[in-house]
C-alpha cells in the first residue's frame, strides 16, 4: 500500500480546491472524482473520520478502491469499519488482491466477519449488495420498547423506516413494520398488533440483483429484507442500493446495444487504449459479419447485371430489416430484465411478433410501392416498362425482410440467456448485420421468383 501522500492542505491548494465546513458529502464526491486517486486520498485523510466516511460511503464516489490504497493504513481502516456493509464489500470487491488481504486483517473481528460472509455471495446477487445494519426486535415486544430501541440504535443502523419482527426464539422473521404505522400505535400495544396482515416479502441471498429491484419496485418497498432458507433475516437491500445497481446496469446495457463492452470508467476517464480494446472487438466482429453481405451480393451477381435497377433498392431494403430487428431485440431485452417475459413465453413472444412484423412490412412495403409508382408518373425516374413488377418486388421482399427481422430480433435474446449470456449482447448493430445478409438473400429470391422471364 502507497503512502506517498500529499499534506491535505498542500493538496486542496494544488488542485485549487476548498471546501466549506457544511459542504455536501454528494458535491464532495464530484470534486474528487475529477482528481487523481492520489490527491483525493490527500484530501480525504484532511477530514474528520467523520465527513470522511461520509464521503467513501456514497457509491457516487468512483475511484474508492484505488483511493483507500494511497491513504494510511492506520486511517484506512479506520474509514472502512464506519462504512455500511454493502458499500465496504464494493470496496473490497475492487481491491487488488495484495491490499485486501492486508486490510481485511487489521479489521475488528465483528466487521471481518460481516465483511467475509459478504464477500461469499455472487457478485450480481442480492446478498452482495445487502447490509447488515438493520433493525429488528424480537415478537414479544410493545411499540414503546421499539420505538426505545430505535432511538437508541438509530446512528449504527442504514435505515429505520422498516422494523423486522423476529420470533422470540427462533429468530426467523414473522413481520415487516413500517415506521409509520409503528409512530402511529399504541406503545403499550404488542409490535406485532401493528403489524400488516400479510406475509412479508422477502429474497433469497442468492437471488439476482435484479430480482430484488423488481420486488421493491413491484410492492413500492424502501427495503427489502435478505433471507435464509431456515427463515432467518441475513439482511437488507435498500431501494438506494437497489437504485445504484439500476443506474450502472442501465449504462452497461446502453453500451452494449451500441456494440461496446461496458466501460470500467467513466467516458472521460477511459484511457485510450482501454477505450480501443472495448470497441475493437464488437466492432472487428461486426466487420467481418458485413462480409457475408458482399459475398451474397457477389452471389447474385449475373442477376444484378441483368437488373441493375435492383441495386437502387438495396439500402432501403437492408435497413428496414436492421431496424425492425433493433426494435423488437430493444422490447424483449427491457421486458426480459424486468421480469415481464420468461424464457418459456418464447412461443408466445413468436406468436405475437410474426403479425406484428408481417402488418409492420406490409406497411412499408405498401410506402415502397407508392414510392416508385410516384417516381415514375411525376418523372423523377423510369424504372421501365417493367416498373410494375420492381415495385411489387421491393413491396413483397420488404414484408419478407421486416418480418424476418422482428422474428430474428425477438428470439436472439432468449437464445443467448439460454445459452447463458447476457441478453443485452444481442445489441442493435449485431442484429441488423444478421438481418442485412439474410435481407438480401430475401429480397433477390423474391426479384427472381416475381421478375424472371421478364428483367430476369
Amino acid at each position: 500500500m502507497e503512502n506517498t501522500l500529499l499534506h491535505p492542505d498542500e493538496a486542496l491548494a494544488q488542485a485549487g480546491i476548498a471546501f466549506p465546513v457544511d459542504e455536501r458529502p454528494a458535491d464532495i464526491v464530484e470534486t474528487l472524482n475529477t482528481l487523481p486517486a492520489e490527491k483525493a486520498a490527500g484530501i480525504l485523510d484532511g477530514f474528520t473520520a467523520e465527513r470522511a466516511i461520509e464521503v467513501l460511503d456514497l457509491p457516487g464516489l468512483d475511484d474508492a478502491a484505488d483511493i483507500v490504497q494511497h491513504l494510511p493504513p492506520a486511517k484506512a481502516v479506520t474509514l472502512l469499519q464506519g462504512l455500511s456493509a454493502d458499500r465496504l464489500t464494493d470496496i473490497f470487491h475492487d481491491l487488488d488482491a495484495s491490499a485486501r488481504d492486508s486490510l481485511i486483517d487489521r479489521l475488528d473481528a465483528d466487521t471481518r466477519d460481516s465483511l467475509n460472509r459478504l464477500l461469499s455471495y455472487p457478485e450480481q446477487s442480492a446478498g452482495s449488495i445487502m447490509t447488515v445494519e438493520f433493525v429488528s426486535v424480537p415478537g414479544n415486544w410493545t411499540v414503546g420498547q421499539t420505538l426505545d430501541h430505535i432511538r437508541k440504535v438509530e446512528s449504527t443502523r442504514e435505515t429505520v423506516y422498516s422494523i423486522y419482527v423476529l420470533h422470540p426464539v427462533r429468530k426467523t422473521l414473522q413481520q415487516a413494520v413500517t415506521l409509520r404505522r409503528l409512530i402511529a400505535g399504541d406503545p403499550g400495544a404488542p409490535i406485532l398488533s401493528v403489524a400488516a396482515r400479510r406475509t412479508p416479502i422477502t429474497i433469497s441471498p442468492l437471488a439476482s440483483r435484479e430480482e430484488a429491484a423488481r420486488l421493491i419496485s413491484k410492492y413500492d418497498l424502501l427495503a427489502i429484507p435478505v433471507v435464509s432458507r431456515s427463515g432467518h433475516v441475513l439482511g437488507i437491500v435498500t431501494v438506494d442500493d437497489v437504485i445504484d445497481e439500476i443506474v450502472k446496469s442501465g449504462t452497461e446495457d446502453a453500451q452494449r446495444f451500441g456494440g461496446v463492452e461496458a466501460l470500467e470508467e467513466p467516458y472521460l476517464r477511459t484511457g485510450f487504449g482501454e477505450m480501443i480494446r472495448k470497441r475493437a472487438g464488437w466492432l472487428s466482429v461486426l466487420f467481418l459479419s458485413e462480409m457475408l453481405t458482399a459475398s451474397a451480393m457477389q452471389y447474385f451477381e449475373a442477376e444484378l447485371e441483368k437488373a441493375i435497377v435492383l441495386t437502387l433498392f438495396i439500402p432501403l431494403i437492408m435497413s428496414s430489416g436492421g431496424n425492425s430487428g433493433s426494435q423488437a431485440t430493444s422490447l424483449l431485452i427491457r421486458a426480459l430484465a424486468l421480469g415481464e417475459v420468461q424464457l418459456r413465453d418464447w412461443w408466445r413472444v413468436a406468436l405475437r411478433e410474426l403479425p406484428t412484423g408481417l402488418m409492420l412490412g406490409a406497411i412499408l412495403g405498401v410506402i415502397g410501392m407508392c414510392r416508385i409508382f410516384l417516381w415514375q408518373h411525376l418523372g423523377f425516374y423510369d424504372y421501365g416498362e417493367h416498373w410494375m413488377l420492381i415495385a411489387l418486388t421491393v413491396g413483397a421482399a420488404l414484408v419478407g425482410i421486416v418480418t424476418f427481422g422482428s422474428m430474428a430480433g425477438s428470439m436472439l435474446p432468449f437464445i443467448l440467456q439460454r445459452l447463458g449470456f447476457d441478453p443485452a449482447s444481442a445489441s442493435a448493430p449485431f442484429v441488423a448485420t444478421l438481418v442485412d445478409v439474410t435481407g438480401l438473400v430475401i429480397y433477390f429470391a423474391v426479384a427472381a421468383a416475381i421478375l424472371t422471364g421478364t428483367l430476369l
